[in-house]
C-alpha cells in the first residue's frame, strides 16, 4: 500500500474537528490548552536539565583534542550555554497557559541554535584531521538533534513548522559561514536530511497531539451526552472568568433544567430520559459557537459558558434551541427547559465563576415556579440573599424573562 493511500485512509478516520486541531492550535478547546501547555513546559524543564548537566561533560572531549584556545573558547560557550538551559529548568514556572509553553520551547531551541552558530563554522574552517576532524564533525550534527526532539512535544502541525524554520535558518547561516571551505553539495544534502527529520519529527508531534485530544476528550466527557462532565466544567468555568477579567471582555452562562423530567422517566423509562438529555446535548452543542462549552452539571441540569456574551446575547442563542422545545417527548407533548442567565460584568457583585453559576441557578428556580418554559435574565428588584447553590428568590418578583413555550 503506498504512503499516499496510508494518508487517505488515516485522514478518512478524522473528522474535520480534528484535522483542524491537528494542523492549528487555534482549534483546541480550554481543557486540552490547558493540560498541553502543562506537559510541555514539564518537558522542557525535563530537557532542559539534561541538557544542561550533559553539556559541559563535552569540555573534556575537547580538551583532550583540540589544541589551546580552541577548547577554551568551546569549553565557554559551552559553559554559557548549560548556565542558560539549568536557569530554564529551575526557574521557569510551570503553567497552563499556551503562550508561556511557547515560550519555553523557544527559548529551548534558541540556546543550543546559539551555540551551534557560534561553535560549527569555528571547527569547520580548521585544517583537522584524524580523531580532531571526527569530533569537530560531531559539532555538525547538533541541529538533528533538536530537530528530532520536536517529536517529544504535542505539536501540531503549525507549531512544528515554527519551531523547524529557526533551526533550518541555523544551518543555513552556518553552511554561509563556510561555504569556501566546503562543497555547496555537502551543505545541500545536510540540509535536505535536516528537513526530512524535520518532517517526520512533526508527524510524531501530531501522533502525540491526537492521543492527547482523545485522552483529554475521553476523561472529561460524560459518556452519556458527550458534554463536558462537571469536573472539568468547572475548570473551563475559572479558566473562562479569568481570560474574561483579563481581557475585559464579557462571560456568560446559561443554567438549563428539564421540566417535568422525572416524570418522563417514571412514564416512559430511563431509555427515554437519557434519549432525552442526550438530544437536549446535541442540540446545544450543534448549534452553540465553538468558542461555547455545554456542560452536564448533574442529572437533567446543563450550564452553558458562552465567553464575550451579555445576557442579552446568551438568552437568544438558548432561547434559539429550547423554543418552543427542546425536544418531543415520546408521549408527543414537548419537553421544554427552564432556563437561568446571568453575566460577568453585568452582575456587579460577581466575584468569581461560582456567584455566576449560583445567580444563574437561582433565575432557573424562578423561572419554574413560574411554570416553566422560559428564560429568565434579572432578578426581581429586591434581590434574596444568597443561601446556597439552591438558593429560592422569595417576597415580590419581577424579572425580565422570555417565554420559551406555551
Amino acid at each position: 500500500m503506498t504512503t499516499a493511500s496510508n494518508l487517505q485512509r488515516i485522514l478518512r478516520r478524522l473528522d474535520r474537528d480534528e484535522i483542524g486541531c491537528l494542523l492549528w492550535p487555534g482549534r483546541h478547546n480550554g481543557l486540552l490548552t490547558q493540560q498541553r501547555a502543562r506537559l510541555i513546559i514539564s518537558r522542557v524543564r525535563l530537557v532542559a536539565l539534561l541538557f544542561g548537566i550533559l553539556t559541559p561533560l563535552w569540555i573534556l572531549i575537547d580538551l583532550m583534542f583540540f589544541p589551546w584556545p580552541v577548547w577554551g573558547e568551546l569549553a565557554a560557550a559551552r559553559l554559557l550555554t548549560s548556565a542558560a538551559f539549568i536557569g530554564m529548568a529551575l526557574y521557569y514556572r510551570p503553567s497552563d497557559s499556551m503562550p508561556d509553553a511557547w515560550i519555553a520551547l523557544a527559548l529551548l531551541f534558541a540556546i543550543p541554535t546559539l551555540f551551534f552558530v557560534y561553535s560549527h563554522p569555528m571547527l569547520a574552517l580548521r585544517d583537522m584531521g584524524g580523531m580532531e576532524a571526527a569530533i569537530a564533525a560531531g559539532y555538525a550534527f547538533l541541529p538533528f538533534v533538536m530537530i528530532a526532539g520536536l517529536s517529544i512535544f504535542p505539536l501540531s502541525a503549525l507549531e512544528a513548522a515554527v519551531y523547524a524554520v529557526p533551526v533550518l535558518g541555523g544551518q543555513a547561516i552556518a553552511a554561509l559561514m563556510q561555504l569556501e571551505g566546503v562543497a555547496w553539495t555537502t551543505h545541500v544534502g545536510a540540509f535536505w536530511l535536516l528537513l526530512l527529520i524535520a518532517s517526520v519529527a512533526a508527524l510524531a508531534s501530531m501522533s502525540q497531539l491526537q492521543f492527547m485530544t482523545a485522552l483529554v476528550r475521553e476523561s472529561s466527557r460524560d459518556p452519556l451526552t458527550q458534554a463536558y462532565n462537571r469536573l472539568s466544567g468547572e475548570r473551563i468555568l475559572e479558566q473562562e472568568m479569568a481570560r474574561a477579567r483579563r481581557l475585559g471582555q464579557p462571560l456568560a452562562v446559561g443554567f438549563i433544567d428539564l421540566d417535568r423530567f422525572k416524570e418522563l422517566n417514571d412514564m416512559h423509562g430511563h431509555e427515554a430520559g437519557d434519549r432525552a438529555l442526550a438530544t437536549t446535548s446535541d442540540a446545544l452543542r450543534q448549534n452553540l459557537r465553538m468558542i461555547d462549552s455545554v456542560i452536564r452539571w448533574g442529572g437533567e441540569e446543563f450550564l452553558v459558558v458562552l465567553p464575550c456574551s451579555d445576557r442579552n446575547g446568551a438568552a437568544l442563542a438558548i432561547r434559539r434551541i429550547a423554543e418552543p422545545q427542546v425536544c418531543p417527548r415520546p408521549d408527543g407533548l414537548p419537553l421544554t427547559a427552564s432556563v437561568g442567565v446571568a453575566a460577568w460584568p453585568e452582575e456587579e457583585d460577581t466575584v468569581d465563576w461560582r456567584d455566576l453559576v449560583q445567580t444563574a441557578d437561582r433565575r432557573m428556580y424562578l423561572a419554574k415556579k413560574k411554570g416553566g418554559a422560559r428564560i429568565i435574565t434579572e432578578d426581581s428588584p429586591m434581590k434574596p440573599p444568597r443561601t446556597g447553590s439552591r438558593a429560592r428568590p422569595a417576597g415580590s418578583r419581577r424579572s425580565a424573562e422570555v417565554a420559551t413555550g406555551d
